[in-house]
């Protein structure tokens, strides 16, 4: 005898980098248990993996989670997750003041939302006749060397960024221009330039949250930031 089939709840929400109005529904419980066994594995690749995946069918792959910024992945997994599992979700942190204590705190996930920066902007002028259009990192491409140096990782991810390069009236697009040509580029900036680029990156839109703890073991009371997909998973 056929058993029934069950009809899941649908919801709406605004993609932060679109405005699109996006349906999506809750996880399965198949879906949760393959996050589970993301999150036990430890490997960033294998969790970014199945957070795409999920994405793409919660919200009936009508999205290319891919290639989505991280910032809109993130509002979506807080939103998904808030449906799935509850509004309120329980968020281990490690005290700041010995670094080892973990205590418990609960957020509201469904009140978490995307921060901007003031003056945030993807044009970045390097010089008064030179600019840089950058494009969002994706869950895809944000993983990064643990072999390689802070400095290395950081050019690597500017190298993926750039969209566009303007030179006065020229406008070089991606695809006017080698891998190897852009890292001359980056290569022959100085530090201020550099340091411009970065601020892309530490300015960009995100989920962020500040909690206070308390240590049980010093009474010592804390304010913690929780801010990108790690923290909320």
């Amino acid at each position: 005898m056929a058993l029934p089939q069950l009809n899941n709840p649908t919801h709406m929400l605004e993609l932060p980098s679109t405005g699109e109005e996006i349906e999506y529904r809750p996880f399965l419980v198949k879906e949760q248990k393959m996050l589970m066994l993301a999150q036990q594995s430890e490997k960033t690749g294998e969790i970014n993996s199945t957070v795409i995946k999920l994405i793409n069918a919660c919200t009936f792959d009508k999205l290319d989670a891919a290639n989505l910024p991280i910032f809109d992945i993130e509002y979506l997994f807080c939103k998904l997750r808030a449906k799935s599992v509850g509004e309120t979700a329980t968020i281990n942190v490690t005290c700041p003041d010995d670094k080892k204590t973990v205590v418990p705190v609960e957020i509201n996930m469904d009140e978490l939302d995307i921060q901007m920066t003031e003056n945030h902007s993807n044009k970045i002028n390097i010089t008064d006749d030179i600019a840089v259009i950058m494009r969002y990192p994706t869950l895809t491409n944000s993983n990064l060397s643990e072999k390689d140096t802070d400095t290395d990782n950081m050019l690597k991810m500017i190298n993926q960024s750039v969209e566009e390069i303007h030179d006065g009236t020229t406008i070089n697009k991606r695809v006017d221009f080698t891998g190897k040509e852009l890292e001359t580029f980056l290569e022959s900036m100085n530090t201020q330039q550099l340091a411009m680029m970065v601020d892309f990156f530490a300015t960009m839109p995100k989920i962020r949250k500040v909690v206070e703890v308390e240590n049980p073991k010093t009474k010592v009371k804390s304010d913690v930031i929780l801010e990108g997909l790690n923290s909320f998973l």
